[in-house]
């Protein structure tokens, strides 16, 4: 039993450590980009010329070296708490597939992806947290997913509440007793060892903003009811496309998905470009700059919408959590000056609705907003606009990207495993 529980600390512990660790090469991958794109006078053939090849590298070895690392991440630690053969878990969560998830949303980032690391993270969270329970001898492997996937999620982002909510209500889709003594001593861990190499620290900086004018409560509508639509829309397409990409590329696979990802990786740089390099990487410095109340381009969002869902078609290793903050903050503010509301609150109000209506769980994006904020004065709003968000996609588009994203893994770990039966 000690032996068990020390494999299962160790394994928390160390998903804090690894979270920091690619925390920090995403960044500083990510400032290498931008400076190599802002020095010198042809400085637009950077883009044109590294992101594309970039995407097409990140592509092949996505599918030739480590398999199952391409996207997000989350869907796969979706389906592999549906799988109950340990071969097919191990196919989509392995410590051979978090190193390769790790790497490649690292060069996609060097390369000026609209992607973030703290999808990736949940992947990768979750296979250490499998690989323990293998080392340990422990049977409870989907409350390990459950808890290694939280302990992602707050360790990269310094949010353990938000990770507790993330596997509740997006994970399970169910409040499961059994496993949340594992979740929470996960997080505890996780957190503990990202604060002894960070400290603490709020993702976006402190805010203080509140609702306090009828215009401020409006926004509170506008944002949810208009973020959620944008969500949706979000949501929709991308579920839409990944179905049809894998019919087309069924013939030529490889081929036809680095074709497409040369193709997602041309058209991720002409938007940088044009957008003056604001839509390469996570949008993390344009959102806490909106979020202090300043104002960009008001086309940001859209170009940011854009670049992020190429980025997620291509088929690349790399999350969708911080642009889709971006995203969101940048509709709000851009939604806020057209309406002369508070800039601040209206991109808070705004990445709470477009958020909610992109992963549709309500709960975790108010939660997640809130500690990365630190903002406790528009818990209300926040969590008001959060609710519409979720209530307007769902009436748009019923399905969850993650849970629908995860349906092909679970259909092609129930197929191996059927055939390893007839061959059998």
């Amino acid at each position: 039993m000690w032996k068990r529980r020390i494999v299962f600390w160790v394994g928390a512990l160390m998903i804090g450590v690894v979270s920091v660790g690619f925390a920090a090469a995403a960044d500083k991958a990510h400032s290498l980009f931008m400076a190599m794109a802002a020095s010198g006078p042809y400085t637009f053939l950077i883009p044109l010329l590294l992101t594309p090849a970039g995407f097409a590298l990140c592509a092949f070895l996505a599918i030739r070296v480590f398999p199952n690392a391409q996207g997000s991440g989350i869907p796969q630690a979706i389906a592999a708490r549906h799988l109950r053969e340990e071969t097919s878990r191990s196919a989509l969560l392995s410590l051979k597939i978090s190193a390769g998830k790790i790497l490649l949303t690292v060069v996609g980032l060097f390369c000026g992806a609209s992607i973030g690391r703290e999808g990736p993270t949940v992947q990768v969270g979750a296979s250490i947290m499998l690989a323990a329970a293998r080392f340990g001898g422990m049977a409870q492997a989907r409350g390990l997913i459950l808890a290694g996937s939280a302990a992602g999620i707050a360790a990269a982002f310094n949010t353990p509440l938000a990770g507790i909510v993330f596997a509740i209500e997006e994970m399970s889709r169910t409040y499961e007793v059994r496993a949340n003594g594992l979740v929470l001593t996960a997080v505890i861990l996780s957190g503990l060892a990202a604060l002894g190499l960070v400290g603490s620290y709020t993702y976006f900086g402190e805010t203080s903003v509140m609702a306090a004018t009828r215009l401020d409560w409006a926004m509170v509508a506008i944002c949810g009811i208009g973020g959620g639509a944008l969500g949706a829309a979000f949501s929709a397409g991308a579920v839409t496309a990944a179905r049809r990409v894998r019919r087309w590329a069924q013939p030529d696979p490889l081929k036809r998905m680095i074709g497409l990802a040369v193709a997602c990786g041309l058209a991720v740089a002409m938007i940088g470009i044009f957008s003056g390099g604001r839509t390469f990487g996570t949008g993390y410095e344009e959102a806490r700059m909106m979020l202090q109340g300043e104002t960009i381009s008001p086309s940001f969002f859209i170009e940011k919408f854009a670049s992020t869902l190429l980025s997620m078609i291509s088929g690349i290793p790399g999350g969708i959590f911080a642009p889709s903050l971006s995203v969101g903050v940048g509709m709000g503010a851009t939604v806020g000056s057209l309406f002369g509301a508070n800039i601040a609150l209206s991109a808070l109000l705004g990445m709470a609705g477009y958020f909610a209506g992109v992963v549709q769980a309500p709960m975790t994006a108010f939660v997640i907003i809130i500690e990365m904020t630190g903002n406790h004065d528009a818990v209300i709003p926040v969590m008001a606009t959060s609710m519409l968000g979720y209530i307007t996609s769902r009436l748009l588009s019923p399905e969850p990207l993650y849970h629908a994203l995860s349906r092909p893994f679970i259909a092609a770990g129930i197929r191996a495993r059927r055939a390893e039966e007839q061959s059998a």
